[in-house]
């Protein structure tokens, strides 16, 4: 659930003000009685009692017309924080005069739906704007002279080329979860969206959880010499690591990877497991979805490991699997996540792999599966290097499915949107069959099938079959050869010093 609401007991907030990062010549924090009477208005229609801390912080810039980045952990009444001033800086029925830019569609309907309660003491309303729908009732609201627009860029853009939105009127340009926007490829449509906007100065606000190095030089295309405001230093801080485990059933610990990284969609990240074989599997079940994957083990011989150390340099591998000792001396550029398969057994290990991410300027994220005791183990390492986890549920197939849907019709629509008159004529020879799909569950597997093709060619690019097939060989030829050379009466397979040189 995303940030919308208020707190009706001011002393339920735990941020600790001493935490807080302000911007020079700082505005005083206000309460909500020290707020104009329209706003208190407003604020009553919504039945708040109180601000909570990141809206008594940010609203006087806003009101002030000061650019301003702003980072505050979800759910800490971010959204009012920006929805409230805009309420008083547009008027009732002039145009689009203010844009909030979000990642997906459920959040425009939810942000869209709060800044119609608090507009509506002033006569100010909101509309939704995201893809999948119908136009026509997205134009008839533009028509209508509606003062706030929420949507998605993809969709927003869409109305722009059409000439069926107009941003001549525009005041303000707010960016929420900013981090998650670029995570769902929004990036080109903010750059294209920026070709429309007007000449004259308008105000930028950018609000996110995390604010990771792409996300600063978003801002600082957009926005104006910004100020920073941050109620979560020691969360998310510039070079910190974000740290969250995933407590998911053992046998099902594979699915909960490819479901992890689905609605993650890091940009790059090292994947770490305790064992060769472990290294191997997972290598394997991300290659086999279609991820751009490979391994990194002590088995590879050293042609294999100097080609997917090339590819690393390069940038071009976006998922790298290695146990610790394989992974030592590797340094990736702009590595998103790291992400463990399962805890270390040794704790000091657990430092090793996430001080990888984070770097440069950098936010990264540490993500830990565990199953069954591997959750003890885990906060036993928080305890002892003060830690402090966040937990989080497994994804389910549903939310999944939901954020896959919202990146298929960003990458569909930007496509649509780049073809010639050409390309459109000739498109329309396939209307009436993709208007007849859909009436048998056979008909529904072709278009999931089509669907799914140009998603993962998209997002995922494909392993390369030959490479995947090459490095099987190796490591049967390398195994192969070790079972030749080792000496008859050594130490039985399986016994725990075995399992450590494995590593």
């Amino acid at each position: 659930m995303h940030d919308v609401g208020m707190h009706s007991d001011p002393n339920s907030t735990e941020t600790e003000f001493e935490d807080v990062v302000e911007p020079e010549n700082a505005l005083p924090e206000v309460t909500l009685q020290e707020l104009p009477e329209s706003l208190q208005a407003a604020a009553a229609l919504a039945g708040w009692t109180s601000l909570m801390p990141v809206q008594a912080k940010a609203i006087p810039y806003l009101l002030e017309g000061r650019d301003l980045m702003v980072q505050s952990r979800t759910g800490s009444g971010k959204t009012g924080a920006f929805v409230l001033p805009v309420v008083e800086r547009v008027e009732p029925g002039a145009g689009c005069q203010a844009i909030v830019l979000v990642p997906t569609r459920e959040l425009a309907k939810q942000v869209a739906a709060e800044a119609e309660t608090l507009g509506g003491a002033k006569g100010v309303h909101a509309t939704a704007i995201y893809g999948g729908v119908d136009y026509g009732p997205q134009i008839k609201a533009f028509e209508e002279g509606v003062a706030l627009v929420v949507g998605t860029p993809g969709r927003i853009l869409d109305h722009l080329m059409k000439g069926t939105l107009s941003l001549s009127p525009l005041r303000l340009l707010i960016f929420d979860e900013a981090d998650r926007m670029l995570s769902m490829g929004f990036f080109p449509d903010m750059k294209r969206l920026q070709e429309f906007l007007p000449s004259h100065p308008i105000n930028g606000y950018m609000f996110s959880a995390t604010f990771p190095s792409r996300v600063m030089r978003l801002a600082s295309q957009f926005l104006d010499n910004p100020e920073f405001l941050s109620l979560s230093r020691d969360q998310v801080h510039v070079a910190e690591i974000e740290h969250v485990f995933y407590n998911v059933q053992a046998m099902k610990k594979d699915r909960h990877l490819v479901r992890i990284i689905e609605i993650e969609n890091p940009t790059s990240a090292l994947i770490f497991c305790n064992t060769k074989a472990n290294v191997q599997y997972v290598s394997a079940v991300l290659q086999r979805f279609g991820y751009d994957a490979d391994e990194l083990s002590s088995d590879l011989s050293q042609s294999a490991r100097e080609k997917v150390m090339d590819r690393v340099r390069r940038g071009k591998l976006r998922f790298l699997v290695a146990t610790d000792v394989a992974a030592r001396g590797i340094d990736i550029l702009e590595l998103s996540h790291v992400i463990q398969y399962e805890p270390p057994q040794d704790p000091e290990a657990y430092i090793h792999r996430v001080g990888r991410t984070g770097r440069a300027g950098a936010t990264g994220e540490g993500i830990t599966l565990v199953a069954g005791l591997e959750r003890i183990e885990l906060l036993n390492i928080g305890k002892r290097f003060n830690i402090d986890f966040q937990e989080r549920e497994p994804p389910t197939i549903k939310e999944v499915e939901r954020i896959v849907a919202e990146r298929a019709t960003v990458l569909l629509e930007a496509r649509l949107r780049d073809r010639d008159k050409l390309q459109i004529e000739r498109m329309q020879r396939f209307v009436p069959l993709a208007r007849s799909l859909g009436e048998t569950n056979d008909e529904v597997a072709i278009m999931a099938m089509l669907l799914d093709d140009y998603y993962q060619q998209s997002l995922h690019p494909a392993p390369d079959p030959n490479a995947v097939s090459k490095r099987r060989r190796q490591h049967s030829s390398s195994s192969e050869r070790k079972r030749n050379t080792k000496p008859r009466g050594g130490r039985p397979r399986g016994g725990r010093k075995d399992r450590r040189r494995s590593r």
